[in-house]
């Protein structure tokens, strides 16, 4: 049986509104992280919290986005991808809203909570919305990147806005997303195509997959997350008893008839590869942000507005991932790009190593450059990478696995900045540089991947020989 792909159906001018919306969505999912950091120390010294009690406003978002994007993205593609992305909008909007009404600590970090879960429904469905509305080739790897800068683009005004938001109240780094969420979800309603629900005959949820994968994912990213405030046989504990669950999990989706993550996509190299590269370089990413925000802000005294602004020339990416960064895959293809924003991460971190007490802007000025270039050339590739060759009925998975990575990453590199500085001892000083080292190796770690899967690649093309199957059927947009 012969069928229309949606990729091709619809007008442009409908296709590309359509994406606008996403686009705001996932701008909308970057700054609320991006203002939260800067407002922590305000929010902090309001609500009377120890500082235990802080770290749990950023952990709640983070067990919340990381545990539950798997089942997010699998609940896209069985429940309608415009359901889910209209229904946790509106979640997302609401428990902003509480948040910036909190009057207790503990109300707060149930907010994040649930706003963490509602950013791991609706990401993952945006991300689908895109991939299966464009055409596989040059035309989606286009909007890819167009997402994937807007994205980064987000991150980057929201540690601006979050500056200058908490200089008012930093209750308004709540309200503030709120107001946004209001305009995407009414423009979502309208610009957004209606979509009939997929066809689920014979087929059923996989409960045991999604509560058993669920709950490994919230205690890994636990472990994770906690490693550098609770004992080393706590964080053992809590993360064999993750990976113990994970183990479980892979039993029970070998037996389900219909797995929440059907273990076949994990056979395609470039894929697992683009995995495995999104989390080296989310954790090298976020490690080397934050350890930067600390020694400008508590080492030199920076206040949080200027800290904002010296950052704001690594948002340079939001410019050239949907300008420049097409061209250099229509040219080098996504492997190649996607090699050259690592090394030049790699360069950038290298270029902090010797950082000093003294250092003039203009010194961190090449780093912070750097840092913008290498995520506009990596991001969006991998984004492609991760999503290429994936049948349309398992885009929501694919996305999901992809955000997981990214989620995980950013919870380890943090975490391990976090304990290496700690533990570094003779100074701050000499703790940052310490912590530096982490992003340094976890960089250089995905140059090793990625130059790795290249060679396998030209191995198996020379061959003649498929590197892998993602999906084992047919993409529905080729048939």
């Amino acid at each position: 049986m012969v069928t229309t792909p949606r990729a091709t159906a619809g007008p442009d001018a409908r296709r590309w509104g359509v994406l606008l919306v996403l686009c705001g969505a996932i701008f909308l999912e970057g700054i609320d992280i991006a203002m939260l950091n800067v407002a922590l120390p305000s929010i902090r010294s309001d609500l009377g919290m120890s500082t235990g009690e802080l770290q749990w406003v950023m952990s709640a978002y983070v067990l919340g986005y990381g545990g539950f994007m798997l089942l997010g993205g699998r609940a896209a593609d069985l429940f309608g991808r415009r359901r889910m992305f209209v229904l946790w909008l509106t979640v997302f909007l609401l428990f902003s809203g509480l948040g910036g009404l909190a009057g207790e600590g503990w109300t707060l970090i149930l907010a994040r909570f649930v706003t963490g879960v509602a950013a791991a429904f609706m990401t993952p469905a945006g991300l689908s919305l895109v991939t299966t509305g464009f055409a596989e080739g040059p035309e989606r790897d286009k909007a890819l990147l167009v997402y994937s800068g807007t994205a980064a683009g987000g991150f980057t005004v929201g540690l601006v806005a979050g500056g200058l938001l908490t200089a008012v109240h930093w209750r308004w780094v709540f309200f503030a997303p709120v107001l946004l969420a209001a305009v995407i979800l009414a423009a979502a309603v309208v610009c957004v195509p209606r979509q009939a629900r997929p066809e689920r005959s014979g087929r059923r949820v996989d409960t045991a997959g999604a509560l058993t994968v669920t709950a490994a994912l919230v205690l890994i990213v636990l472990g994770v997350e906690r490693a550098a405030h609770t004992g080393a046989a706590v964080t053992a504990g809590t993360l064999l008893a993750g990976l113990a669950l994970l183990g479980v999990f892979v039993l029970i989706e070998r037996r389900s008839p219909e797995p929440l993550v059907r273990l076949g996509l994990l056979r395609s190299g470039p894929l697992v590869r683009a995995n495995l590269m999104a989390l080296l370089f989310a954790a090298a990413f976020f490690g080397f942000q934050f350890l930067v925000v600390l020694y400008l802000q508590e080492l030199r005294g920076w206040s949080t507005l200027r800290t904002s602004l010296a950052m704001l020339v690594a948002g340079i990416d939001a410019v050239l991932s949907p300008t420049l960064t097409p061209r250099l895959v229509r040219r080098f293809g996504n492997a190649r790009v996607i090699t050259g924003g690592l090394l030049l991460a790699a360069l950038a971190y290298g270029l902090f190593l010797p950082v000093g007490a003294d250092w003039t802007y203009a010194a961190m000025f090449p780093s912070l450059l750097l840092v913008g270039l290498a995520f506009s050339l990596a991001y969006g590739p991998l984004t492609i990478t991760a999503t290429e060759g994936v049948a349309e009925d398992e885009q929501g998975v694919a996305g999901g696995l992809l955000y997981t990575a990214f989620q995980f990453g950013a919870a380890l590199g943090l975490s391990a900045v976090t304990a290496v500085a700690a533990h570094a001892g003779a100074g701050r000083l000499a703790g940052y540089r310490a912590g530096l080292l982490v992003p340094f190796a976890a960089v250089l770690v995905a140059v090793a991947v990625s130059v790795l899967g290249t060679r396998t690649r030209r191995a198996t093309v020379s061959a003649g020989e498929p590197e892998g199957e993602p999906t084992g059927k047919p993409d529905a947009s080729r048939v």
